[in-house]
């Protein structure tokens, strides 16, 4: 099943070149530099609906804004904004839109100098938008294949800042790996070991164990990375070990589960034809899903400050 798409609307309030405005009123020009050469930096932060509150609930919010910050900085960007400013902008576009579904928040830093040169020393703007977002993969079992394109390495390309150029990486794998027929792919590392997949990070448990590719396997440091880690030691008593994972330990693990903003907590099933563990839904990543959307929603006193609340079920649309 390929990833699900979900478009924004042009009537929705967003906020741009420090600006509250319509996304219908954003004008690019075709000559933006970050259009023409990838320069630009995203974030992605969900928010999910509480009916029962009448609330938003926006998730790791502050640690998303975070990560963008230090985003900005790899590429010599000038955000030119705190994280409290980020999160109060996002917090108002929240209300003006009032939105009563799941909700996907898109910040996005970029050179916007209309110029034509490849370097870094032009103007930057700031966009931030949203767009309703359920399932992004589906949740009860991917079909994913290792793929013949490596990640690109951290010295080529910053591993830990979420750029904009280097996601034409995950898109030439994820394209591959639909055209074959599966719903992810799963990145190796230039020296062979296991990487991530195509926008998530990626889990294993073997022999008891929860491992997890380290750091310095070219890796983006996932905010759901580690809410992962933090319930599987809490709720669990299951401690992470960050290490070096080899491309036949996929297939012989007992279970092999997703984690990312858009992907949430996806198990996988099958990696390239072999099914992972019985090849259904494992006991650690079914009860993983069910306490992570029970503290995304906003419904687990323990975890109230994972989220902070946006009461819209009143505002005026």
């Amino acid at each position: 099943m390929a990833k699900t798409a979900f478009s924004v609307s042009d009537a929705e309030w967003g906020y741009h070149d420090r600006e509250f405005v319509k996304i219908g009123d954003i004008r690019l020009s075709p000559a933006t530099h970050a259009l023409n050469y990838g320069t630009g930096v995203f974030e992605g932060i969900r928010a999910y609906w509480n009916e029962a509150k009448g609330t938003m609930q926006v998730l790791k919010m502050r640690e998303h804004y975070k990560r963008f910050a230090t985003s900005c900085k790899m590429v010599h960007m000038s955000l030119d904004h705190t994280v409290d400013e980020l999160c109060d902008i996002t917090l108002e576009i929240l209300k003006r839109n009032a939105p009563q579904v799941d909700t996907y928040i898109r910040p996005l830093a970029y050179k916007s100098a209309n110029s034509i040169g490849v370097n870094l020393q032009h103007e930057d703007t700031l966009t931030i938008f949203t767009a309703p977002m359920g399932n992004y993969v589906e949740l009860t079992g991917l079909r994913c294949a290792v793929s013949s394109f490596r990640r690109v390495p951290d010295n080529s390309l910053p591993a830990r800042a979420k750029t904009t150029g280097s996601y034409m990486n995950t898109a030439l794998a994820v394209d591959a790996a639909h055209r074959a027929g599966y719903d992810d792919a799963i990145f190796l590392t230039q020296a062979g070991l296991v990487s991530e997949a195509s926008a998530a990070n990626l889990f294993i448990v073997r022999k008891g164990k929860l491992i997890t590719p380290p750091p310095t396997a070219d890796i983006l440091e996932g905010i759901t990375r580690d809410a992962v880690m933090e319930l599987t030691k809490e709720e669990m008593g299951l401690e992470t070990v960050e290490r070096d994972v080899g491309r036949t330990e996929l297939y012989a693990a007992d279970e092999v589960f997703l984690t990312g903003t858009g992907f949430q907590i996806a198990p996988v099933v099958e990696i390239d034809d072999r099914p992972v563990g019985d090849g259904t839904v494992g006991p650690i990543a079914g009860d993983l899903q069910e306490m992570y959307f029970r503290a995304a929603r906003g419904e687990w006193d323990k975890y109230d400050s994972w989220t902070v609340p946006v009461e819209v079920a009143k505002a005026a649309r």
